[in-house]
């Protein structure tokens, strides 16, 4: 299991931080691992809530990997996506709270690896911490440009 978290600090108020966080499509923008994120099943129309689905390419260490995203759940404060393939379970959980210096979002990624991909875990800590601080890098700036 692989475990990182990352703090950041926006001007942006939480509403629509929490606003934009729940379109994990928009993880094309702030996540530099992310290829594409395309919204599953409903075919876009219906309002985001929990059970809302994308299927998620992302690029690690040269390889393309293929995650089915849920919105697993949705509050005034709080963001949380479930995503799933047959090596591994990703969650990515936001936790979102407004303050006198601002909005400040808390990310917490914890991917769980299945069968044979579970050797892996010691060796992609590392990994998974430089994709967070570049995570902060780039959401900080997709959040900037909200209240612009």
């Amino acid at each position: 299991m692989v475990d990182v978290e990352r703090k950041l600090t926006v001007r942006t108020p939480a509403e629509a931080v929490v606003g934009y966080l729940k379109d994990f499509a928009n993880a094309e923008q702030w996540d530099p691992g992310t290829v594409s994120c395309v919204r599953v099943g409903d075919g876009g129309g219906a309002p985001i809530g929990v059970g809302t689905r994308w299927h998620n390419v992302s690029k690690f260490r040269g390889r393309e990997t293929e995650l089915d995203y849920r919105l697993d759940r949705l509050e005034a404060g709080r963001v949380v996506f479930v995503g799933t393939n047959k090596t591994a379970t990703s969650t990515d959980d936001f936790t979102v709270t407004g303050g006198t210096d601002g909005t400040v979002v808390t990310y917490h990624a914890n991917i769980v690896f299945h069968g044979l991909a579970k050797l892996a875990d010691p060796f992609l800590k590392k990994e998974f911490e430089k994709l967070g601080d570049e995570v902060v890098r780039t959401m900080t700036e997709a959040l900037v440009a909200l209240d612009s």
